[in-house]
């Protein structure tokens, strides 16, 4: 089981606070934005007398709301066809589980969300990487690149639309191209859409559940974690058309009972959410956004492409192993009692080799704390001495 970049370094991170160092935390997409008062106060007035199991594919008024929502965002789906799971993680881990057998094989371009890895190590699944670089902003690689990789042991393709790590997002002709190659080697078209609502710069999000044809293939993956900021809720969603996919998806679900009631509850009320709180945070992540990633690109030696979705980005570093970089960081530098806490990023891909000098960043902090911590970026690599520019 490989170790998650994202938290692999929080020792390191314990030892600089204990030492008074404040720490800023880019390497983990945790929201510090208000969860809706709204969900917040669906919990704490709820009239329950008994927390009792619920229906192991969760509450049905939750599903049928959630019909509602994908149903406001052009994907037509019946309420039995979601599956409320505990977090996005769960949904991902039984997708794999219900799409592919021991040794079979999904697609999925890399860089990609390191759990990924992990989720494929606990199901027995090959994870076979198409690559996507930095120089060309991780951009889709040529389709005849991807059905090259696929054999007989192909039985997947995943994306996450938008990326995390890269915030690259998904044209609707590359979703055309993929759906079209998933029908004609009878694969399942796997697409992670929790970053759904937060695409920037005029551009738009296409859910692959709004291509027609791919009723056998398609599975949709969501949370509520990141929409709602509410990463400890632990409620996602798992949705295809596929009846027959979804029977085997509920012997999994079944297994582990049910998912979190009170989650499922704050869940609900959230979805009712005033469009005025979507639109304020979606209006500071594009702040923070442009303040982290214009200033990496300032810093010399530093590139970051601009994401347009999601809120993450992969920055390259003029250093020679990012992953001894992120723990030097914490271990032997600190600014004005400052320092920043990162995600190596090596541990978001499988290639060996690749993403040695890159780091993944959340820009889920305040825009001073952002500015502070690309401030400490900057004063680090001046003196770090496996640096490799001069």
């Amino acid at each position: 089981m490989p170790p998650s970049p994202i938290r692999k370094l929080a020792p390191f991170a314990e030892q600089a606070k204990s030492k008074g160092i404040k720490v800023y935390h880019l390497n983990i997409g945790q929201p510090d934005i208000p969860t809706p008062r709204i969900g917040m106060e669906a919990v704490r007035h709820n009239s329950l007398t008994v927390v009792e199991y619920s229906h192991s594919m969760g509450i049905e008024s939750l599903r049928k709301r959630l019909a509602q929502y994908y149903r406001e965002r052009n994907i037509d789906v019946d309420h039995n066809r979601i599956m409320i799971t505990n977090g996005g993680s769960e949904a991902i881990s039984m997708t794999m589980m219900a799409c592919l057998n021991h040794y079979e094989d999904v697609i999925v371009p890399e860089p990609f969300y390191a759990n990924y890895y992990g989720f494929s190590t606990v199901a027995g699944v090959g994870l076979k990487p198409l690559k996507s670089a930095i120089e060309n902003d991780f951009a889709l690689p040529p389709v005849e690149e991807l059905e090259v990789m696929i054999n007989a042991a192909t039985r997947a393709i995943m994306i996450c639309n938008p990326n995390n790590p890269t915030g690259y997002l998904y044209s609707r002709a590359e979703l055309e191209k993929l759906a079209e190659i998933a029908v004609k080697h009878d694969l399942f078209l796997i697409s992670d859409e929790v970053y759904r609502e937060f695409c920037y710069d005029g551009h738009k999000h296409y859910s692959i559940m709004e291509i027609s044809g791919l009723e056998k293939h398609a599975v949709l993956i969501d949370s509520m974690s990141k929409r709602f900021s509410a990463c400890g809720i632990r409620v996602g969603a798992l949705v295809t058309r596929n009846r027959e996919l979804m029977d085997t998806v509920l012997k999994f679900a079944q297994a582990r009972l049910s998912p979190p009631t009170f989650g499922q509850i704050l869940a609900e009320a959230a979805l009712d959410s005033p469009p005025e709180y979507f639109k304020a945070v979606y209006d500071e992540y594009i702040e923070r956004r442009n303040t982290l990633v214009n200033g990496l690109n300032r810093i010399p030696g530093v590139y970051s492409p601009m994401p347009k979705g999601a809120f993450y980005t992969m920055a390259r570093l003029p250093v020679d192993d990012a992953d001894k970089f992120a723990q030097w960081m914490l271990s032997d530098f600190q600014y004005n009692n400052q320092t920043v806490m990162l995600a190596p990023g090596s541990g978001f891909y499988s290639t060996p080799g690749l993403g040695k000098n890159e780091v993944r960043m959340a820009y889920v902090i305040n825009k001073t704390d952002i500015e502070h911590a690309v401030e400490c970026l900057a004063r680090a690599l001046e003196i770090y001495p496996g640096r490799t520019m001069k």
